[in-house]
Formats: C-alpha cells, sequence, structure tokens
C-alpha cells in the first residue's frame, strides 16, 4: 500500500502515529472524546426519574445518535487496520485486530444497544435489558484508548504481570489462614457470624482491604488480637501492589520523556527509525578544515 494512502491517514487518525501510539492529534478523536464523555453523562441522568419523564425522547434519540458515531469509528477501524503491518491481511489481520483489548470494548460499546433492540422486540425479561443497558457504561473505557497515560499503565501491568501475581497469590493465602483461624476463634462466641470459613471470609476481605464495615467484628480476646494482625497485615499487602504500579509507571513515564528528547546530531526522536549511514570504502573519510 502506498505510504500516506487514504486508509493509512485514518487508521493514524483513530490509532496514532506509529512513532507516537498514544497521541492523536485528529480532530475527529476530539469529536469521538466529546461524544464519549456526553453519552455516559446521558446515561447517568437518565436513572433519575425527573429526567427520564422530562426528556426520554431526546434522551433516547441521543443514545441512537452515539451508537451510530460508535458504530461508524469501530467499522471504520476495522477496515483501516490493515495499514498497520501486524494486521495487513485482509482476513486474518483483521480478526486479530478485532480480538484486541480496545476493539473489544468498542464492540462492547454498541452491542448492548443493539441487544435491547432485539430483545426488547422478543419480549425477553425487563430485568435483563435493564442490565444490558446498565452495560452500556463500559463506553467510558473507550477514553482509555486516547491517553497516552492508560498506554503507559496497560504496558506497566503487562510487564509487571508476575509481580502482581505474586502478590496477589500471597494476599489469597493470607486471607485463606486468618479466616481459617478467626474461624476458629470466634466460632464458638459468634456462631452466627463465624458460621464457617467461607462465612469469615467476608470478615477477611474487609479486614485485609482495611475498609471494615463494621458488620461483622472479633469479640474474644484471641479474635481481637488477630483481627488486630490482620488489619496490619492488610496495610501491607495493599502497600505491595500499589508500590510494584508506582514503580513500573514512572520507569514508562521516564522512557517516554527520554524517547521524546530529540537527537544533538540528526534531530530524530529516539522512537523513530534512523536510516543507516553509509561509509565511503574508496578512501579516507573527509577531514575536518583546520
Amino acid at each position: 500500500m502506498p505510504e500516506g494512502s487514504f486508509k493509512e491517514r485514518v487508521f493514524h487518525a483513530l490509532e496514532g502515529t506509529p512513532h507516537e501510539p498514544g497521541k492523536h492529534h485528529a480532530p475527529v478523536v476530539f469529536v469521538i472524546t466529546a461524544v464519549i464523555v456526553l453519552n455516559v453523562v446521558a446515561i447517568v441522568l437518565e436513572s433519575v426519574q425527573a429526567v427520564r419523564d422530562a426528556a426520554g425522547p431526546v434522551l433516547v434519540a441521543f443514545e441512537w445518535a452515539c451508537v451510530a458515531v460508535f458504530t461508524v469509528e469501530y467499522a471504520a477501524r476495522l477496515w483501516s487496520c490493515t495499514a498497520d503491518p501486524r494486521f495487513s491481511r485482509p482476513v486474518r489481520g483483521r480478526l486479530s485486530y478485532a480480538l484486541t483489548g480496545f476493539s473489544l470494548i468498542d464492540l462492547l460499546a454498541i452491542l448492548p444497544t443493539y441487544a435491547t433492540l432485539a430483545f426488547g422486540s422478543a419480549g425477553v425479561d425487563f430485568t435483563f435489558l435493564r442490565a444490558l443497558r446498565l452495560f452500556r457504561l463500559v463506553r467510558v473505557l473507550k477514553l482509555g484508548r486516547y491517553s497516552t497515560a492508560a498506554h503507559h499503565l496497560s504496558t506497566v501491568l503487562h510487564e509487571r504481570r508476575h509481580d502482581l501475581a505474586v502478590t496477589a497469590a500471597v494476599a489469597g493465602v493470607f486471607l485463606l489462614v486468618s479466616s481459617s483461624v478467626m474461624y476458629e476463634a470466634e466460632h464458638d462466641a459468634q456462631p452466627d457470624k463465624f458460621s464457617s470459613i467461607p462465612e469469615a471470609m467476608w470478615w477477611g476481605v474487609v479486614t485485609l482491604g482495611t475498609v471494615g464495615y463494621g458488620d461483622v467484628y472479633p469479640v474474644t480476646t484471641l479474635g481481637k488480637v488477630l483481627g488486630g494482625v490482620s488489619i496490619v497485615a492488610g496495610i501491607a499487602f495493599l502497600a505491595m501492589p500499589t508500590a510494584i504500579i508506582a514503580s513500573g509507571f514512572l520507569s514508562q513515564l521516564e522512557k517516554s520523556r527520554a524517547a521524546a528528547k530529540p537527537c544533538p546530531h540528526c534531530g530524530k526522536l529516539e522512537s523513530e527509525p534512523v536510516l543507516s549511514r553509509s561509509v565511503a570504502v574508496d578512501g579516507p573519510p573527509p577531514q575536518k578544515p583546520a
């Protein structure tokens, strides 16, 4: 495909340039972002009975207008994605692109409205339809596509996934142990609150999360001591994944800033391809003037 073709311009306008995948400068991106924000606000306002009674038809019309915009956007992405070498095959490339994270979010952003229309005409239970309509709030995740910080966070979660998995596994083991021990300590005193280990896990979750709803709490001396240890441990467990993500995010920011600095010799960014320089072999290199 010739460089600078219409398909490439469409793809880069929607996805960002190859050297700045998280940055978008096309006006269409700002329009889509505004539509996403306004649509989410409309969905929230639709839950207010007074607003729904006063502006119900307007909200419905605006919903369908937003769905039309998102549908055209999704179709344009699928059509133009073959401009990217990773998705260059007409069928397999588009299928691979459709299975990427943000493409699935784009699809989920429009499916609930179409599904509500289809199932509503088929007489499906209204509760199920309300759940589908609430699922439209997934559209707010589309904003992550246009945020450089969101791209950095996604990279951090992918690079540190093993560290985060270990932290989650340790937290799960501690939750199981603390809930089991608390069950043994509190079962006789509070058989209704600590009737089983799974029931005790509710106390463990809110305690390790340092939330402490107050609906379930130890009353025995041993239980209070174990509860205090669990609270302190919960603070430590919450700090571990936060520190992992924060350090990785700062590292990504430093890499991004370093890549954005132009080379003092050629003026190119570090992320841009540098053309190989040919060296003359049939004579000595030119001498600098004295």
